[in-house]
């Protein structure tokens, strides 16, 4: 094993950490331990750019770089990315991304003058050469890979220093977040809009108001849900990285299937309630945080209202119960 990355004869770090929304939360613990071990380092972070607001609001770097990840065949953009990263001075690369394009701009360095570099890129000086690697949780691989580096312990994620104006959102206490969206491609991992709107229902004649999260793709499942319970406030396209930390430390609860945002809200100290099908496995990429429940079955459809009800009351307490107004 290589001796540990000197933490104070650095004079400027690189942190790659690219995408996607939940590796990027995940990833604020190993940016803060980079952070602590270099301290007086100054540190460049190359994302791309939904993360830009949360990253330069973080603390943890002193500049935001924005990847366009150009095709190959875009020759002129990778060679001023290349530029870009040889004329950094960087004395060290920490890349939280390594994927097969992280792990390529290690080549953009000539070999002469190639930095310390902490990943999986063939040749680089702290490579994570665990085998089992693509085994661990992304906490625990992240905090593996820095510890190969000389960096330990890695905090977990915190989110405490997140700021936001959510008054403008109407969102009234108590309340509980549901995250019914996801990647389209991957519909298996989507509990049915019907299951949600059943849940708003509820909730809603319990006296909780059911607050709607998600982006502009998934204006039609929230749409749907919001009409079937008009109790529920639908912020479909309202909300953005920051502001969901901030409704994640003010909310009663969040329910919502294995997406970005529940990372988030996770990590914020929402009480959370996963749901998991066989298409994702918790044991790699589960939300963390101080109250998470996941429930996970072969198929989505087999989860019942009265399952993640359950869950609920174990992450957050007992709800109150029903008025006789809107049910399921």
């Amino acid at each position: 094993m290589a001796e540990a990355v000197p933490p104070l004869s650095v004079r400027r770090v690189l942190i790659i950490k690219l995408s996607a929304l939940g590796d990027v939360v995940q990833a604020l613990g190993p940016m803060a331990a980079i952070r602590q071990y270099h301290p007086n380092a100054h540190i460049t972070v190359l994302t791309t750019r939904p993360y830009d607001e949360l990253l330069t609001m973080s603390g943890y770097v002193d500049d935001v770089w924005l990847d366009e990840r150009p095709k190959w065949y875009q020759f002129r953009k990778v060679q001023e990315l290349r530029n870009r990263l040889r004329n950094g001075g960087f004395d060290v690369v920490y890349d939280l991304q390594t994927s097969d394009r992280s792990s390529y701009y290690f080549r953009f360095f000539p070999s002469s003058n190639k930095p310390l570099w902490s990943g999986i890129a063939r040749g680089g000086s702290h490579s994570h050469a665990n085998p089992h690697r693509n085994l661990l949780h992304t906490i625990e691989r992240q905090a593996e890979q820095l510890r190969d580096a000389g960096i330990s312990p890695t905090p977990f994620p915190d989110l405490s220093w997140v700021t936001a104006d959510t008054a403008r959102l109407g969102l009234d206490r108590p309340f509980v977040l549901l995250v019914p969206g996801g990647a389209p491609h991957r519909p298996g991992k989507r509990w049915p809009a019907t299951y949600y709107a059943a849940l708003a229902r509820q909730l809603a004649s319990r006296g909780v108001q059911p607050a709607l999260l998600g982006t502009n793709a998934e204006y039609e499942i929230l749409s749907q849900i919001s009409i079937a319970c008009p109790e529920a406030i639908n912020l479909c396209g309202k909300t953005d990285i920051v502001d969901m930390a901030v409704l994640g430390r003010a909310a009663l609860a969040a329910v919502g299937n294995d997406t970005g945002p529940m990372h988030i809200l996770a990590i914020s100290g929402c009480p959370s309630v996963v749901l998991y099908s066989h298409e994702s496995d918790p044991a790699l990429c589960a939300q963390r945080g101080p109250a998470v429940e996941i429930l996970r079955r072969q198929w989505l459809v087999e989860v019942s209202i009265e399952d993640v009800l359950g869950a609920l009351m174990t992450v957050a307490g007992e709800l109150p119960e029903p008025t006789g107004g809107s049910s399921a």
